[in-house]
């Protein structure tokens, strides 16, 4: 990867972030071999935080964490992804700003069951970002489409 950048990859639950995650950390490590690619996704950090705080307070700090860890792995030359909702529009920018990130969009009409854990003040990026349809794509097709847009 020519163009070093932290991947975001935001979206309502049930838009594919874990799955296409997962997907892109495979295909990463396949193609190189010199780093290693850390996911930080939003599942796991509620874990390790135990964060089940899913207001707007606790979706804030729960944002904030992910940004400071993906920021530090980004700095020591890990491949970082980052799979998290982070529905508030002004923390991604604020992070894109004084952070090389490569935003992702992840959104489908599918119902797929995750929808009653959706963000109702979820706010979709509007500056410097790559959109997919999940729903239209398969997770191959949605990885390529990354891979080939970090170029």
């Amino acid at each position: 990867m020519n163009n070093k950048k932290i991947i975001w990859l935001t979206g309502q639950p049930g838009s594919g972030k874990t799955t296409i995650a997962n997907s892109l950390k495979d295909y990463f490590e396949k193609i190189n071999d010199s780093n290693i690619v850390v996911i930080v996704d939003g599942d796991d950090l509620r874990e390790i935080t135990i964060n089940k705080d899913y207001s707007k307070n606790g979706r804030v700090n729960n944002i904030k964490t992910a940004q400071k860890i993906a920021k530090f792995l980004f700095n020591k030359d890990f491949i970082t992804i980052v799979a998290l909702v982070a529905p508030y529009k002004e923390l991604r920018e604020q992070f894109k700003s004084s952070t090389p990130v490569f935003e992702v969009y992840l959104h489908t009409d599918e119902i797929r069951g995750r929808e009653h854990f959706f963000a109702n003040d979820y706010e979709k990026p509007e500056n410097d970002y790559l959109s997919i349809d999940t729903g239209g794509k398969s997770v191959s097709e949605s990885v390529e489409i990354i891979y080939q847009n970090l170029k």
